[in-house]
């Protein structure tokens, strides 16, 4: 049945106008935008195929162009739209952050890293940097690598740390194959981290481990 005979009230688009977005499902809020579906399908059919092919959410906003267009009813132009929502959503969270919401909101910062980090393919290491009451300053990646592997020197860190002015700092680096778990080595590099910066008065806050599906915090778990 398409979408235009089902009861208005069951209707994406009528829905969230009612109701809010929040009430809509996953594959209801991707069939509004993909807008249409193939024939015998509609745009909620598809959009329910869709996130079963990629299996969620997080992995279909960080597909390539060729994966995403491999599957019927997608194509250049809906995966150029897809990629401008999503670099939208990460540039308003970046506006959170620097608006001072760190803190006062601390899921902005794990949903900034997961946008930024959780799709990148290699090793990224990222720094975000903050006054003394915790208000960013600026992000800056300091290191790329392997797929399971990128190099960072402390010195580095505080150098770009003093040369912010910055109070404190949030290190983050991503998992590409998805494990959430921080290995030896990340965690002597927070300790080196820790150790070089406290020499500076500069405070190292957290230290995230990032994949597609999660953030995970070293000063929740005890690793800091």
């Amino acid at each position: 049945m398409p979408i235009s005979d089902w009861p208005a009230s069951e209707r994406p688009r009528e829905k969230l106008l009612t109701r809010g977005a929040a009430a809509l499902s996953d594959a209801e809020l991707l069939a509004l935008f993909l807008r249409t579906g193939l024939p015998g399908k509609s745009a909620v059919d598809l959009a329910r195929e869709v996130l079963a092919h990629f299996g969620s959410l997080s992995t279909l906003l960080s597909a390539n162009l060729a994966a995403f267009c491999a599957l019927p009813g997608l194509g250049e132009a809906k995966y150029a739209q897809l990629a401008a929502t999503s670099e939208l959503v990460r540039r308003a969270l970046a506006e959170r952050l620097v608006a001072g919401e760190t803190f006062t909101s601390p899921d902005a910062v794990r949903d900034y890293l997961r946008l930024t980090l959780g799709h990148r393919q290699v090793e990224v290491f990222s720094v975000l940097f903050l006054t003394a009451q915790n208000r960013l300053i600026a992000v800056e990646e300091l290191s790329a690598g392997t797929v399971n592997e990128t190099r960072v020197y402390p010195r580095e860190v505080a150098r770009r740390a003093l040369a912010h002015n910055a109070a404190a700092l949030i290190v983050a680096h991503n998992h590409p194959g998805g494990q959430e778990e921080a290995s030896r080595a990340d965690r002597e590099l927070t300790v080196q981290l820790k150790a070089a910066l406290g020499l500076l008065e500069i405070e190292l806050l957290d230290h995230f481990i990032v994949t597609r599906q999660r953030a995970v915090s070293f000063a929740e778990n005890g690793w800091l």
